[in-house]
């Protein structure tokens, strides 16, 4: 690892890791080729178990996994959906999200991850700006009925010769397949249908297609959280994808017995990363819930001998109002980080601690990060081998000395091709670097401390001060769920700091309790001047559960107003 000096010997805040090439326990760089290696290290194990909805449980070993995203493949090349081509998933977690996923990369064809909490507005703009020419998708989920939605968005499907189908809005949608073939409607193509039509291709043709493959063609496209209006299109390399998968086994230190729980959407690259890297590339088994339900979580944990779920803290919290937590048998868990409110359950022994770091959707997740055991200093990591980190000031873009805080920027291997439809100077500067809006500083021993959002910085009485900082310490209250704190407007201090707190259930707490709590390890001016309380349905949130910090400002500005 390396820093930049300048002459008077003050050391600037850039630092790179280790060239890519030294980095090891890797295996091949594009998804098809991490399937092969996957399956042909593990075969027989068990890769994935998925309870469907009629209550039975169906398995799949690697080999298994690698032959029915074969046959996606297969299917893909016989409809013409081949090197290039954008397939768009609208699946929930379930077998077939990666069957369809690893089978377009076998075929040389770019998954587009389609958002399933979006509205029927926000899957028109996804399938869009992507250009998305095949959709495979499910009826529905929970609440949402994909299949109307689909329908109104595209009024012709009933009437259009399948294959040859055309709309103003979708000019380059020309097949619509629903994996419920029996719920598909008319001008949709059935699973099973699909998968046949792809017999007559020779599994020659995919072996070919999986070789002319490299780790820099794009192989995926995520969207933004949606914290703006319109979400970003973030196009992502193969390589990106399986770098970080082959990394979260190392990072969570997981062996092939692990048993990982996720019912995350796969569309976010986090869950990608971490539930197919701590499961898949080491062997382990991946237990897959379509969505959320805390009940049949915690069933799930029991019956399948679940070893590590990968969850939100408000999902971890739903977990223990369970009726069934407190009599759960829930000794199988291992990979649970020991501060966590699962592991106090009395039948989890477990000393493991949550690997830390820092990234965003355009990095694939973590351009820095500790393995849990390493973590000495609380810092979210050291910068990983083909990144370059750097903190510079906002204003003047000058990097930084060591310590002192500004905007984070990055590259390295897994950063984003760009967003689609948007020139690539608008993403990244001059010298490659991405400008993240995240406010952070870096030590002489190159580990970053993030710090949020730059903008989300609070001002107040001429100090700056870290919502990060003051939410880390607040959520050790017994007494709290989840806290966001943000800076609300002040005729004579500039901004105040304001935390916005959601209780436990059961548990109660007023602000004067709360400021006492603070008082213990913040200076004065970074405890809450003000305290609000909220139910968790009363913040604005996005779909992958950020806070939306501008709409929740705005909410306790309202909130203090009315209280004057």
């Amino acid at each position: 690892m390396s820093a930049h000096n300048i002459s008077n010997s003050v050391q600037l805040s850039s630092f790179e890791g280790l060239p890519l090439c030294e980095e090891s326990g890797l295996g091949p760089l594009t998804l098809s080729g991490f399937l092969a290696e996957i399956a042909q290290r593990y075969s027989n194990r068990e890769a994935l178990c998925w309870k469907d909805d009629s209550g039975q449980v169906r398995r799949w070993t690697y080999a298994q996994f690698y032959a029915e995203s074969q046959r996606v493949a297969q299917a893909l090349l016989a409809n013409g959906a081949g090197k290039g081509a954008r397939v768009g998933i609208l699946i929930s977690n379930r077998p077939e999200w990666l069957f369809s996923t690893f089978g377009a990369a076998m075929a040389g064809a770019v998954a587009v991850a389609l958002n399933t909490f979006s509205t029927r507005q926000e899957l028109g703009y996804q399938l869009r700006i992507a250009d998305v020419e095949l959709l495979i998708m499910e009826a529905g989920v929970a609440s949402r009925n994909f299949i109307a939605d689909v329908n109104e968005l595209c009024p012709d499907l009933a009437t259009a010769e399948l294959g040859k189908l055309f709309f103003d809005e979708f000019p380059y949608l020309r097949r619509v397949v629903c994996i419920d073939s029996a719920a598909a409607t008319a001008g949709m193509q059935t699973w099973d249908a699909f998968i046949a039509a792809g017999a007559g291709i020779s599994p020659a043709l995919v072996s070919a297609t999986m070789a002319a493959s490299s780790p820099v063609d794009q192989g995926l496209i995520f969207f933004s959280s949606g914290s703006t209006a319109l979400p970003k299109a973030i196009q992502q390399t193969q390589r990106a994808a399986t770098l970080q998968c082959w990394r979260f086994g190392h990072w969570f230190e997981t062996d092939s017995a692990v048993r990982t729980w996720s019912a995350n959407g796969f569309f976010w690259s986090g869950n990608f990363a971490m539930a197919f890297g701590s499961a898949l590339s080491v062997g382990g088994c991946l237990v897959l819930q379509r969505y959320f339900q805390p009940d049949e979580a915690l069933e799930l944990f029991q019956s399948e001998k679940v070893s590590q779920i990968i969850a939100w803290p408000h999902q971890e919290a739903r977990l223990t109002e369970c009726p069934a937590w407190k009599d759960a048998d829930l000794s199988t868990l291992i990979y649970i980080d020991k501060s966590s409110v699962i592991a106090a359950h009395p039948t989890v022994k477990t000393n493991w601690r949550q690997c830390n770091g820092y990234g965003t959707t355009e990095t694939f997740t973590f351009v820095v990060a500790w393995r849990g055991s390493e973590n000495i200093d609380g810092s979210h990591g050291r910068v990983l081998p083909g990144c370059t980190v750097r903190i510079i000031d906002p204003v003047t873009g000058e990097i930084l000395p060591i310590g002192q805080s500004g905007e984070i920027i990055v590259k390295g291997p897994t950063l984003t091709m760009g967003y689609l439809k948007i020139p690539p100077e608008e993403t990244l500067d001059r010298e490659g670097f991405i400008h993240t809006g995240d406010a952070g500083y870096l030590t002489a021993d190159g580990h970053l401390f993030w710090e949020g959002r730059l903008s989300d910085i609070i001002k107040t009485g001429g100090a700056n001060v870290s919502p990060a900082e003051i939410d880390a310490v607040l959520v050790e209250h017994p007494a709290i769920q989840s806290v966001f704190t943000v800076g609300v407007p002040h005729k004579t201090l500039g901004e105040i700091v304001v935390s916005c707190v959601v209780l436990r259930e059961g548990q109660q707490l007023d602000a004067a309790g709360l400021k006492s709590f603070a008082k213990q390890s913040l200076a004065s001016y970074k405890v809450p001047r003000e305290v609000l309380f909220f139910n968790e349905e009363e913040l604005p949130m996005t779909g992958s559960n950020k806070i939306r910090r501008p709409e929740l400002r705005a909410l306790a500005a309202a909130q203090l107003t009315e209280a004057e």
